[in-house]
């Protein structure tokens, strides 16, 4: 009879127990992510691996290097944004890459091919413990979205995924010979920063189904640097922030009230993107009042969405 009191009251603490140990994971996931912000040298290497067709001429392999301040723009218990900063000299800056770390999002924007991103509803177990990264363009409208678990063993911190994805920045303008990037995507912290590995497949999408065109081996890897280096980027976005806090707010709005996002690649000749950081400029210079900024970007936004 004491050997079973002992056992219901070993029970009963392991199950008191049990929401704190869960917090204790999230909590990790979400240091782990929050790791990720900082002032980084980043250096960018692609090489292409394998190719099914063997006619097929591999295109050289990619190297770039730069700086990057990764900045956390928001911080919820669920929820971390993290808008990158690409600083290219003393004094210039370009708006780079966002990333949206969600807990237990219950739904993904699936890109298919052609500008088109799809909605995909997630069940309870697939989301359970896992986040849901969301990956946007340079002016905030869609990328690509994927699912994973964090995991922290033996020193190291991780996370993986598989998603689809237009074309990367740096081939975009570049090739037509495939329409899909599946991203095979994997990001860790190091001692020193953090390291995102990635094993892609290029994929020519079509009514057929898909056909892999090429593999690729990627590295991107985020190097602590000296803060004192990007000062100038610090007063530059101090500038820019509000706008593109609207920008954020209005494309929130496009994708609640769309089932489908699908974008026009042009307007009036320009890219998205070069239409926002104009106006951006032009916001800032002339010190728009809040009201002004999201009635002119939802008006841009509405003449991208088809």
């Amino acid at each position: 009879m004491k050997r079973k009191q002992q056992f219901y009251l070993w029970l009963g603490l392991a199950v008191l127990a049990l929401p704190a140990t869960a917090q204790s994971k999230l909590e990790q996931d979400r240091q782990a992510i929050k790791a990720l912000g900082g002032f980084y040298k980043v250096n960018f290497d692609y090489t292409e691996t394998f190719a099914p067709d063997t006619a097929y001429k591999f295109h050289p392999a990619y190297h770039a290097s730069g700086y990057e301040w990764a900045v956390v723009e928001e911080e919820s218990p669920k929820k971390i944004v993290i808008q990158h900063l690409l600083v290219t000299g003393d004094s210039s800056v370009i708006k780079h890459w966002r990333e949206d770390w969600v807990y237990e999002e219950p739904q993904l924007l699936t890109f298919e091919k052609d500008n088109t991103w799809k909605k995909t509803n997630l069940t309870v177990a697939e989301v359970k413990g896992r986040w849901v990264q969301k990956v946007f363009q340079v002016d905030d409208g869609p990328r690509y979205e994927s699912i994973g678990t964090w995991v922290h063993v033996d020193g190291r911190h991780e996370w993986h995924s598989e998603t689809d994805s237009p074309l990367p920045r740096r081939e975009f303008t570049k090739r037509s010979d495939y329409n899909i990037l599946r991203r095979g995507n994997r990001i860790y912290l190091t001692t020193n920063g953090w390291m995102f590995e990635q094993d892609n497949q290029k994929i020519v999408r079509s009514d057929k189904g898909d056909q892999l065109l090429a593999r690729e081996k990627g590295y991107e890897e985020f190097t602590r640097a000296d803060e004192s280096k990007f000062k100038f980027a610090e007063g530059w976005w101090q500038q820019q922030r509000g706008y593109w806090t609207t920008v954020r707010q209005v494309w929130d709005e496009a994708y609640a009230a769309h089932p489908d996002i699908s974008l026009k690649s042009k307007v009036d000749g320009k890219l998205l993107y070069e239409t926002l950081f104009a106006q951006s400029d032009q916001a800032v210079k002339e010190k728009w009042d809040a009201a002004r900024t999201k009635a002119a970007v939802r008006k841009v936004i509405d003449s991208y969405l088809t």
